[in-house]
């Protein structure tokens, strides 16, 4: 058996571990037809730049997912790939061509496509480098990308099927523009924030110059489109001005008054402008009217020849300038300070610009419908926590057509032809023939994301053998904030092509925050790169307090602190690992396995060895349960106070009473309890920390924990009376040493110790284990019987079946003692409160399984008598 190093050190235990798990190939699928298949494709990250805390987080908890189900016997496929991006990617190429004075159309687009294909590259190499840092256990040999030939193939596919059945058809609409990206955006790729703005209030002059309507705007630049101002039918200020004309200021052209609902005759002066080609609204009421759709703006948001004395100006300063003439030739009535949202976009930051444009639209009626009734089927997809299935299902519920064309150049080019005589081809290849042009727009980014559970297993061959094993993919992982974007479109897209649900669970988490619980951000400086991290502490320590951070669908702050206390448990980890190898020398895992069987059934071994079986069994039940719901962090809870405090604080002391011993019998025993718990305790804790398992597993066994059966609950190690006999022990020695510490009595100065019992089994049991009460209670005198009779004088502590008395006359201050005995009572008498609401209530009582109940009431009984216990020991004490 080898040694572990003296000190932890994770760069060491890390080092060169990732690649040897490579060259293994132990991360790929078993290929056991047998076992049963769980499959789980990554988030495709974008190349647009490194990975961040949140991305460490989604992919740590995918990994805890993989590596404890490949452990279980499951048949498992991790797939990874990335995500071309669009927008995202490339508005950071044209970032840095700008900065070497250079734009997207001096090169062209082949010129420029090749620059995003060098940036992702670039990119995609130091992502994989950084799934490594992270001991992710992908399968390489399957790694996807969204535009290689394959799932180009299935875009195409996707996009002429539902062009022929009428759901996928281009028309002229207002969409968000993005100015600075110059391309359309979809409504969740939008982010509204609330800004300082103003209302705009100007004078439209009646044609006959009778009188002057007064008319509220955001955004005065956009008058240029007005094609018309409307009242409410029903405003009686107004009807009789319907279908005469106002003249537009600066213009001086004519322009119609409409009625219409649209108008509001409660807000504001009731007349409301209409800018057909600039407003969603008045968009609509143009099309009631068949008003003319009048663009003022280009595409780079600056003011076009429509504009007049305005055009080339951009548009906030085009605002400027249009208020200031306003208010120069008379027309402007005043401007009302207004703090209104006003969309941005989600990748360049800019404001969104209503904007009538043409493009390509999924319409969504039917998959939404779809969608949203197979969520009452048993083909449902599954939400961890369970709320966010109401938020999938209300997003559905109101979509709206989706916009699916960028006006980028990196991406899924539209399979679209045009020719000179106006006719469209729709094809997954391009038509025959010369004198057609492609379209030149690209599909959203989303669009591709859309299909990638299905895409990435072979589809549209759907005798793909991938495609036939492991789809739909069992979880999907990923934040809370992408339901819309994302989750939402591959349900819908999965149900029309596959017929089936993309995937069977969708465990959300939040956002990762800062210790203050803000959000992180370039702006604020609060960003944190999980490899400096992982440079200081270790992946382990991260991967730790990422799947322990919080509950799912919760967010969860970082803090240095957190990671300090994960670092200190796995030092905890390594040094009773060290420890016990030392102790194990030539004993193999197999003899104690052996060893370990005959000590369940009580051939062998103590109590304190069938205690820590029992409770070993009780955490892996918890432990695998908890995995199962997703609840990472309370399993971790339960691993933790098993590891640290049942384990090293209390078994491993409990064995040197074995260990420094002459019976080298009872040591073998010991060292095979020892050396097995540790190796189930690796086994548990592999998933989550995958280095520091390995390092310490290789040192006593052969090949790889990554592939090492998982531990299972084993029945012939329920050992309900060892369990209450240890406690009790533990409890004993516990109260001995708080009683000591109260009155500052070292550990090593020998003492009375005086335990009343009232329960003949507890008292057999004491006497049986008098050796580890001797051992970590150091006594002068020892009494354990039911016929003590308390001294005067004495510290007192009330265990469950015992009464502990420690005579210490000479350091006893009765007036604390009292007060200490008093804070006692309050504590058993809050129990018994809380425990007695709990059975007072008739619903609880009814419905929560009998043996929940029973277990109440048996608390209420262990607290009642602590109570009384305590009480008369207060009484006793008045009398002194």
């Amino acid at each position: 058996m080898k040694q572990l190093s003296p000190k932890y050190n994770p760069a060491e235990v890390e080092a060169g571990r990732y690649q040897t798990w490579l060259d293994q190939d132990v991360f790929k699928p078993s290929g056991d037809k047998k076992a049963k298949p769980y499959s789980i494709v990554i988030p495709p990250p974008n190349v647009t730049g490194k990975l961040h805390l949140g991305h460490a987080w989604d992919t740590a908890l995918q990994d805890i997912i993989i590596r404890q189900k490949r452990m279980r016997g499951f048949d498992t496929l991790w797939l990874p790939g990335m995500d071309h991006a669009g927008i995202a990617t490339q508005a950071k190429v044209e970032e840095r061509l700008r900065e070497q004075g250079i734009s997207r159309y001096d090169l062209g687009r082949e010129k420029f496509l090749d620059k995003v294909w060098e940036w992702k590259d670039e990119y995609a190499a130091t992502i994989k480098e950084q799934w490594g840092k992270l001991g992710l256990s992908l399968d390489y040999a399957r790694e996807r990308f969204t535009l290689d030939d394959g799932l180009s193939k299935a875009v195409r596919r996707v996009f002429v099927d539902l062009y022929k059945k009428g759901w996928i058809y281009r028309g002229e609409f207002i969409i968000n523009w993005d100015p600075a990206a110059r391309t359309a955006l979809s409504d969740i790729e939008v982010i509204h924030k609330d800004v300082e703005g103003a209302f705009y209030h100007m004078n439209y002059m009646l044609e006959d110059g009778s009188r002057a309507l007064e008319v509220a705007t955001t955004r005065p630049e956009t008058m240029f489109g007005d094609v018309a101002v409307a009242v409410n039918p029903e405003d009686p200020r107004y009807r009789d001005l319907i279908g005469q004309n106002v003249i537009l200021p600066i213009v001086n052209k004519a322009i119609p008054i409409v009625a219409d609902e649209h108008a509001d005759p409660e807000f504001g002066t009731g007349v409301v402008k209409i800018t057909p080609a600039h407003d969603p609204n008045d968009f609509e009421v143009g099309q009631r009217h068949n008003l003319p759709q009048v663009n003022v703006m280009n595409d780079d948001g600056t003011m076009n020849d429509l504009a007049g004395e305005f055009s080339g100006m951009e548009r906030f300063e085009a605002r400027k300038a249009t208020v200031a003439k306003l208010e120069e030739i008379g027309a402007l009535v005043k401007i009302e300070k207004h703090v209104h949202s006003v969309g941005h976009s989600e990748r360049t930051g800019v404001p969104v610009e209503p904007r009538l444009s043409t493009q390509w639209f999924v319409k969504m009626d039917k998959l939404a419908k779809h969608a949203i009734a197979n969520q009452a089927t048993d083909d449902k997809v599954d939400f961890y926590p369970t709320r966010f299935n109401d938020t999938f299902l209300q997003w559905m519920e109101n979509v709206h057509d989706w916009v699916i064309s960028r006006q980028l150049w990196w991406g899924h080019q539209i399979p679209a032809w045009y020719n000179a005589d106006g006719d469209i081809y729709v094809g997954e290849e391009a038509p025959q023939g010369d004198g057609w042009t492609q379209d030149e727009d690209v599909l959203d980014t989303w669009f591709s994301s859309a299909l990638w559970p299905f895409s990435t297993m072979g589809w549209p061959d759907t005798e793909s053998e991938d495609f036939k094993r492991y789809f739909p993919t069992s979880t999907l992982v990923t934040g809370y904030d992408i339901i819309f974007f994302w989750v939402s479109r591959m349900i819908f897209q999965s149900l029309e092509f596959t017929g089936r649900r993309p995937f069977q669970n969708v465990l959300l988490h939040g956002l990762i925050r800062d210790e203050q619980g803000r959000k992180m951000s370039k702006s604020l400086g609060n960003g944190i790169d999980p490899m400096d991290v992982i440079d200081q502490y270790g992946a382990d320590a991260l991967r730790w307090f990422l799947s322990n951070g919080s509950a799912p669908g919760q967010d969860v702050r970082f803090s240095y602190d957190k990671m300090d206390a994960a670092w200190n448990f796995i030092n905890k980890i390594w040094n009773i690992s060290r420890y016990i190898l030392m102790n194990n020398e030539g004993l193999e895992l197999s003899a104690a396995s052996e060893n370990v069987a005959k000590v369940a059934a009580g051939q062998a071994g103590n109590v304190t060895d069938r205690w820590i079986l029992h409770n070993l069994n009780k955490t892996i039940e918890k432990v695998t349960e908890n995995f199962d719901k997703f609840e990472f962090g309370v399993a971790g809870h339960s691993l933790y106070n098993f590891i640290w405090d049942e384990f090293a604080d209390w078994y491993v002391e409990l064995t040197k009473e074995v260990l420094y011993s002459n019976n080298e019998d009872e040591k073998i025993i010991t060292c095979s309890v020892l050396l097995y718990t540790l190796d189930n305790i690796l086994r548990l804790l592999h998933p989550i920390m995958p280095f520091v398992t390995e390092e310490i597993f290789g040192q006593y066994a052969d090949g790889s924990i990554v592939t090492a059966a998982y531990p299972l609950v084993n029945p012939a190690f329920d050992n309900a009376e060892a369990h209450k006999g240890v406690e009790s022990l533990k409890d004993l020695i516990r109260a001995v040493r708080n009683s000591r510490a109260e009155v500052n009595v070292a550990p090593s100065k020998p003492i009375t110790i005086l335990i009343k019992t009232s329960d003949s089994k507890l008292e057999r049991f004491f006497k049986e284990n008098i050796s580890y009460i001797t051992r970590f209670t150091n006594p002068e005198h020892l009494e354990i019987s039911e016929h003590i009779e308390a001294p005067e004088l004495t510290m007192s502590s009330v265990i469950t079946g015992a009464e502990i008395f420690l005579p210490l006359a000479d350091l006893l201050n009765v007036d604390e003692e009292l007060t200490r005995l008093s804070k006692e009572l309050s504590k058993w008498q809050k129990e018994l409160d809380m425990v007695g609401k709990k059975l007072g209530n008739e619903k609880f009582v009814a419905k929560a399984k009998p043996e929940i109940v029973e277990k109440e009431r048996q608390k209420q009984a262990d607290y009642q008598a602590k109570y009384d216990a305590t009480m008369a020991r207060i009484e006793e004490m008045k009398k002194i």
